[in-house]
């Protein structure tokens, strides 16, 4: 596949979502079923590091009042996407794309990660972050995607009386400006993180 320069994920340039579908509300209706964008489209995954720790990234795709009633219908006859009376055929001319990155307990399918060990920002920032529209089987580069916003938090441990024996544990916030628009709205918006070698440490998608 093409691919396009990735981006540091590191404070210094402010650049720093298992494929999963919006969270929706499906109504079924005999013949078609109908579903809710309201909120935007949300971009979650489970990701690792290989020998290192594991993590989730938890964030959403919004733009100010283009996914307010927007809905998709399905019927036996295809697939349309509403707003009131308008027929929705694009994205509009950006997306807002924010998400979380945090620890989270490995899973069995995710090889040489150990779960007693957490990110870092060391970590953090040797990670790289690439962009793809999907359409089909075939990625293409998002170009001009920009970002916006970089946060790192301390979390407060649970167990306060523990805190000067436990680990310091983050969580990262990052803000990217998508440019998208011409793009059709049945593309998927995918998110790649490569470690420093080139392994595939998270990919997740925000689709309709």
């Amino acid at each position: 596949m093409g691919r396009r320069r990735p981006s540091s994920l590191g404070a210094t340039v402010l650049l720093t979502l298992c494929l999963t579908a919006p969270t929706l509300t499906a109504q079924p209706n005999h013949d078609k079923t109908v579903w809710n964008y309201d909120g935007g489209l949300q971009i979650m995954t489970d990701g690792g590091i290989p020998g290192g720790p594991c993590f989730r990234i938890n964030g959403r795709a919004t733009a100010p009042g283009f996914f307010d009633n927007l809905r998709r219908v399905d019927t036996l006859t295809g697939t349309l996407f509403h707003r009131g009376n308008e027929i929705v055929t694009e994205f509009p001319a950006a997306l807002h794309l924010s998400f979380l990155l945090y620890d989270f307990p490995c899973d069995d399918h995710l090889q040489n990660a150990v779960s007693q060990t957490f990110l870092t920002s060391t970590i953090v920032n040797t990670l790289r972050l690439s962009f793809y529209w999907k359409r089909g089987l075939a990625l293409r580069p998002a170009k001009g995607v920009t970002p916006v916003h970089y946060e790192t938090r301390r979390l407060a441990p649970y167990a306060t009386e523990l805190a000067d024996k436990l680990p310091d544990r983050y969580e990262w916030e990052f803000e990217f400006t998508v440019p998208s628009a011409g793009v059709p709205i049945t593309d998927s918006l995918v998110v790649v993180l490569l470690t420093p070698n080139g392994h595939i440490a998270a990919r997740a998608a925000a689709r309709m």
